[in-house]
């Protein structure tokens, strides 16, 4: 039988390769920029936006708020974190590429260093939630499927509204 840990880590590996495959949809339209960039609507986020924020925020739970670290790439955690606006600096598919790479690689090596009873620890970044490192871990493998689906019905919102 899996471990807790095995098993996130399977779930995330399947949401990235959906994501990735939207990824790979937009890069190989002849306007790839264009459409990281496109908004559905007024103030509402851009793909960029969505894909950059599944990247940052994995970095989040893998630094700070697991064990309380530094993350990587704080540059853009004020761009893409949780209740952000999204802004008119749209990162290109390989930016967006390297830092979902660079932050899955660190969340990773987070879960695989976790024990279970760290699965039951409430770490200090997550108190106000009483959210445990377990719970916290579905959690996370829903976001990213949340803000892939949101990046997938832009991308056919897109093309709807340029054919």
């Amino acid at each position: 039988m899996p471990t807790h840990q095995e098993s996130t880590l399977a779930f995330l590996d399947l949401c990235r390769e959906r994501t990735l495959a939207t990824l790979d949809a937009i890069e190989k339209l002849p306007n790839a920029q264009e459409v990281l960039g496109w908004r559905p609507g007024p103030g509402r986020a851009h793909i960029a936006w969505q894909l950059m924020h599944v990247g940052i925020t994995e970095e989040l739970f893998a630094t700070e708020r697991f064990k309380g670290t530094q993350p990587a790439r704080a540059d853009l955690v004020p761009r893409f974190k949780g209740g952000s606006t999204p802004d008119d600096q749209i990162p290109t598919a390989a930016e967006i590429r390297q830092v979902l790479a660079e932050s899955r690689e660190h969340l990773r090596a987070t879960i695989q260093g976790l024990s279970a009873a760290d699965l039951e620890t409430i770490p200090p970044a997550l108190a106000h939630r009483n959210l445990s490192i377990g719970n916290a871990l579905k959690i996370i493998v829903w976001h990213e499927a949340h803000h892939q689906g949101q990046a997938h019905i832009t991308l056919n919102l897109y093309k709807a509204t340029h054919a």
